[in-house]
């Protein structure tokens, strides 16, 4: 595994060079020579946070295939009204 650190502005001019090395270990990105924030890969990420997503995680992403959500119905949640 390999860490890479960069700067704010080296990232923001060098992206796709962070993304690169985010997949061979994460990239340290700084702030006035401070370590601010990690870029990971999604499987460097999925491997620390046990693999589990959320719901609305897994709804946001957008290069993935759709796949069906068929959540049950809430039946349970309202009674029908007493017109009499």
């Amino acid at each position: 595994m390999t860490i890479t650190t960069m700067s704010s502005r080296e990232f923001n001019q060098h992206a796709s060079e962070a993304k690169k090395a985010a997949a061979k270990g994460p990239v340290f990105i700084t702030d006035r020579g401070r370590p601010a924030h990690v870029l990971l890969s999604i499987e460097d990420y999925q491997r620390l946070t046990g693999g589990r997503m959320t719901l609305a995680s897994a709804l946001a992403q957008h290069d993935v295939p759709d796949f069906d959500f068929d959540p049950p119905r809430a039946t349970h949640l309202y009674r029908p009204a007493d017109l009499d």
